[in-house]
C-alpha cells in the first residue's frame, strides 16, 4: 500500500461489495447486478466465518485460493466456478483501482478455465417430452391453468423467466397471434438486456387458444403498480420464485407417463408446491428455454431468426443453448439445399 491509502476507508467485504455494485449500476443491466450480488454475497458469507479476514486489506493470494478451493469442494460446476471467480477478479480490480487493496491483488485471483464440453449444462426439456407434456395439458383436467399457460409461453417463445413474468395482459395480441416483450424497470419488470431485449414473438394458433382460455377461466383480474399482469396470483404478479415453481410442477414427467423414479403421483411429496424443485426430473425455466431453442433450430428456423425471437446472440445460441446432435445439424444444413446438390447422370 502507498502512503496515500492511509486515508482510504478500510472496507469490510460487505461494504466493498456494496460499493462495487453501486458503481456498476449505471453501466450494467439489473439482471447482471443481481448475478454479481449473489456471487459476491457467497464470498462475503464465507469471509464472515474466517477469523483472519476483517477487512479487504486482509485478503491475499492464499485466502483467495482458499475461497476457490472452498467452492470447488462444494461440487459446483466448472462453468459456475469460472463465473464466480471472474466476478471476484473484476471486483478486486475495481478495489485496486480505488486503492482499497494492493495493486497486485487482482493478479492473484485465479479464474479456472472451463474444460471443453463443459461450457454449459446439457440438461434440457427434450422435444418429445415437451410435446407429451403439452398434449397432456391440452387434453387433460389441468388445461389452461397457470402452469399450462406458462409452459406454452416458455416453449413456444424460448423466453427467459423474467421475460414471461414481465408480460402484461395488453402485451398479448390474440388476433395477430404474438406477445410483446417490453422493458419496464420503473415498475419492477426489467428485461435482461434492457431495451435491447424488447421484441415481438409470434405464437402458434393452438397456443393462443390455450392462452385465451387461461384468461377467461383462471387469470385473476388484478392490478399491480398500475399494470395488469398476464400471469397472476390472487395478489398480483407472481414473483420469480413462484414462476420457477410453476415451471417445476409443469414439467414433471408423471403428468404423461409413469414416474421414472418409481413414485406414485397421488402420494409423492414432490408434487407439492414446496417440494417441486426436488423432483429429479422437473426442470427450471432455463432448461425449457434451452430445449425450445434447440427445437426451433431443428424445425428449420434460421439461427438469425431464433436469435431475435429469444433475444440472444448467435454465438451464445451455438455455444450454450443449441444442443442438437451432429445428425440434427446435418439435417439442418441439408434440408434447405440438398436439392441444389443433385444432378442427372445423363446430363
Amino acid at each position: 500500500m502507498t502512503g496515500s491509502n492511509r486515508n482510504r476507508p478500510d472496507f469490510t467485504p460487505r461494504e466493498a461489495r456494496r460499493r462495487y455494485l453501486d458503481h456498476r449500476k449505471t453501466e450494467a443491466s439489473a439482471s447482471s447486478i443481481k448475478s454479481w450480488a449473489s456471487r459476491l454475497k457467497r464470498f462475503c458469507d464465507w469471509a464472515d466465518d474466517q477469523p483472519d479476514i476483517e477487512t479487504m486489506r486482509d485478503l491475499d493470494g492464499w485466502k483467495l485460493d482458499e475461497w476457490e478451493n472452498h467452492r470447488r469442494g462444494q461440487g459446483v460446476a466448472s462453468s459456475t466456478l469460472n463465473s464466480e471467480m471472474q466476478t471476484v477478479k473484476n471486483w478486486v480490480e475495481y478495489l485496486a483501482r480505488i486503492e482499497v487493496v494492493d495493486d497486485e491483488l487482482p493478479e492473484k485471483v485465479h479464474v479456472p478455465e472451463v474444460p471443453d464440453g463443459e461450457e454449459s449444462n446439457d440438461e434440457m426439456l427434450e422435444h418429445g417430452a415437451a410435446r407429451s407434456l403439452i398434449k397432456s395439458y391440452r387434453n387433460g383436467p389441468d388445461r389452461a391453468t397457470a402452469n399450462h399457460a406458462l409452459l406454452e409461453l416458455l416453449w413456444f417463445t424460448g423466453a427467459r423467466l423474467g421475460g414471461v413474468r414481465a408480460l402484461d395482459l395488453d402485451d398479448y395480441h390474440p388476433g395477430e397471434q404474438y406477445v410483446e416483450f417490453r422493458h419496464r424497470p420503473d415498475t419492477g419488470t426489467p428485461l435482461k438486456n434492457d431495451s435491447d431485449g424488447e421484441r415481438a414473438v409470434g405464437l402458434p394458433a393452438s397456443t393462443c387458444v390455450v392462452l385465451d382460455e387461461y384468461i377467461d377461466r383462471y387469470r385473476s383480474d388484478v392490478y399491480e403498480r398500475g399494470r395488469q399482469p398476464f400471469l397472476t396470483t390472487a395478489r398480483g404478479r407472481p414473483g420469480e420464485n413462484t414462476v420457477r415453481v410453476w415451471c417445476y410442477m409443469a414439467t414433471m414427467p408423471c403428468l404423461y407417463q409413469d414416474c421414472p423414479h418409481g413414485h406414485r403421483r397421488d402420494t409423492c411429496e414432490f408434487v407439492h408446491v414446496h417440494h417441486a424443485s426436488k423432483c429429479p426430473s422437473s426442470l427450471s425455466p432455463h432448461r425449457v428455454r434451452t430445449g425450445s431453442i434447440t427445437w426451433q433450430r431443428d424445425q428449420g428456423l434460421p439461427a438469425e431468426i431464433v436469435a431475435k425471437r429469444v433475444n440472444a446472440t448467435l454465438e451464445v445460441i451455438e455455444s450454450y443453448y443449441d444442443k442438437a446432435t451432429e445428425r440434427q445439424r446435418l439435417e439442418r444444413r441439408r434440408r434447405p439445399y440438398i436439392e441444389n446438390l443433385q444432378f442427372d447422370p445423363e446430363d
